[in-house]
């Protein structure tokens, strides 16, 4: 079974990119809200799961719910920014786990 924010990539071009690292998606796609749903929030961005797992392993929701939709506010997180350059030349599907520190 597929966990809820994840689907199998859909072949329509809505989902071709993640929000976050701006990589070509693979094979599974994570939705994120921009301003998690506790907060209100309802437009979602598509994400690899790594990059989702990175937003959230250094963003609490109340943080995310301020950023919004502001990409550029998260990118220069000191720990985002080194994981965008290390993460620019893996693959689609790469994992690894995520380590960070909310706050």
């Amino acid at each position: 079974m597929v966990k809820k924010n994840c689907i199998q990539a859909k072949e329509d071009g809505d989902a071709r990119f993640c929000w976050l690292c701006g990589r070509r998606m693979g094979q599974r796609i994570h939705w994120h809200h921009t301003v998690p749903e506790s907060k209100g929030g309802r437009q979602i961005v598509p994400l690899h799961p790594i990059c989702h797992r990175t937003i959230h392993a250094n963003f609490t929701n109340a943080q995310l719910a301020r950023i919004g939709t502001n990409r550029e506010l998260i990118a220069q997180n000191e720990i985002v920014a080194n994981f965008l350059i290390w993460i620019a030349d893996k693959p689609a599907d790469f994992y690894a786990p995520t380590y960070g520190k909310r706050g």
